[in-house]
């Protein structure tokens, strides 16, 4: 068996990326680089369009110490492992997704009648 080097073997370059390429490419690293350390924090409090809607035609309003009363209580629920719960803070009643630290929906304490698909309740002190 006659074995023989082949003698047309060519020298492979890397490809190239074009600058604009790299461009884009840099470009998508810091959104999702943005985004990531937004989702990450996790520490925010949302009002959802629903409850903001409620919150305006009841005459309430949260202000940024009342956010910081509802993040600590929503903490403490999270540590409890809680997922779905009924605030109770001033004169309002506040369905909240702990997982999503989202207030859905609010209502006057005196509105209330039946909530369902909650796992835990919490009377907030301001």
């Amino acid at each position: 068996m006659d074995i023989r080097a082949n003698t047309d073997i060519k020298r492979v370059e890397p490809l190239r990326q074009n600058s604009k390429n790299q461009q884009v490419s840099r470009e998508f690293q810091t959104i999702m680089q943005e985004a990531l350390s937004q989702t990450t924090d996790g520490k925010e409090l949302k009002i959802s369009n629903h409850a903001q809607k409620r919150l305006d035609q009841r005459g309430f309003s949260l202000e940024g110490e009342d956010m910081s009363n509802l993040s600590q209580a929503m903490d403490e629920l999270d540590d409890k492992g809680s997922k779905n719960s009924l605030l109770f803070y001033k004169d309002m009643a506040l369905i909240a997704s702990i997982d999503n630290r989202t207030i859905i929906t609010a209502l006057n304490q005196n509105e209330l009648d039946t909530v369902m698909n909650i796992d835990s309740t919490k009377f907030i002190k301001d």
